[in-house]
């Protein structure tokens, strides 16, 4: 296990370094690019069922984490002040239900609905889960004017009126080199063809609004732990983004990363000492029910440029169709 671990770490450095300690995945990397162009041709080919609702996706072209969820946040809220009744479907990764489409509510457990699509029912909107997208919209589109779909870049399948890319300023699109090489998922040339692309660290930032107790609700100053030693939990994409935003509070972080959609359980958060807890609300939602006093999430939001928010405001506009009466 260890030793997987060790090539997985090889790997991913060189994801974001040079690629040349990747090419001998290059037999891989030919069969990958292979398959998944010709994934795209076939699909192009085929032609694309009109749900009967505008579909805008938010997704990435590398692996990794970028702050989507947050902005996924912020375009419904936004959305929804510009008059727009709005919705969204999500695969639900790291969930299993026994039906589907699942209406994800606050009471859906997070081991069916999977953690991103719980996180983002504090914006009020239906949210439906489903492993076919497609299948997902056509349940929302007589209720909503826009779905927008948390990934789903590369679900050719599902018919889209807009699309964008998020990225990370730090990270960027690594070597450059698609996967296994690199961590592209489709080539930087796919960019040509969406309608926005934004880099967090630029055209937005996600910032911290609130320490919340992860048991109590209690909200407290962000600077409650300045100069103060925690443990850092963080099962996300990019985790070492959230231990930076937490120094830069002044928290004395000790670090503890686990895999993006980490199954979390109580001993995973339990330490002999007696350090507060802070995680992200990504995985507060998976942690809530043996969380305890000593436990608080970082509650953050996405906040774009001026610039960013205009063409933000100009796409939504564009695909959605104010709601009636």
């Amino acid at each position: 296990m260890a030793e997987q671990s060790n090539i997985a770490a090889h790997i991913e450095r060189h994801w974001y370094g040079s690629a040349l300690g990747n090419l001998w995945l290059l037999p891989l990397w030919c069969i990958f690019v292979l398959v998944s162009g010709l994934r795209r041709l076939w699909y192009r080919m085929l032609p694309v069922k009109n749900l009967g609702v505008p579909v805008l996706v938010i997704g990435n072209i590398a692996i990794g984490g970028t702050g989507k969820t947050p902005l996924i946040t912020y375009l419904a809220k936004r959305a929804g002040e510009l008059g727009l009744r709005v919705g969204i479907v999500s695969r639900g990764y790291g969930g299993q239900s026994d039906t589907y489409p699942l209406n994800v509510t606050a009471e859906t457990p997070v081991s069916q609905s999977g953690d991103e699509p719980k996180l983002l029912t504090r914006t009020g909107c239906p949210i439906v889960v489903d492993p076919k997208r497609s299948r997902a919209v056509q349940f929302l589109k007589d209720d909503v004017d826009l779905v927008l779909s948390d990934d789903g870049l590369q679900h050719y399948a599902m018919a889209r009126a807009g699309e964008i890319v998020v990225s990370d300023v730090t990270r960027g699109f690594g070597n450059g080199w698609q996967l296994p090489i690199g961590p592209l998922r489709e080539p930087i040339s796919r960019l040509n063809s969406v309608d926005l692309c934004l880099v967090n660290g630029e055209d937005f930032i996600v910032q911290p609004v609130a320490l919340v107790n992860a048991n109590t609700g209690e909200q407290a100053k962000l600077d409650t732990f300045s100069n103060k030693s925690v443990h850092a939990i963080a099962g996300i994409g990019n985790p070492a983004r959230f231990f930076t935003t937490l120094k830069t509070l002044g928290y004395m972080v000790e670090e503890h990363a686990f895999a993006d959609h980490h199954a979390f359980v109580k001993n995973d958060i339990t330490f002999s000492d007696v350090l507060p807890v802070v995680m992200t609300e990504k995985d507060w939602v998976k942690c809530r029910e043996f969380s305890n006093d000593n436990t608080w999430f970082l509650q953050v939001d996405a906040q774009p440029t001026a610039d960013a928010a205009q063409k933000i405001d100009e796409l939504l506009i564009r695909l959605g169709t104010p709601a009636h009466g």
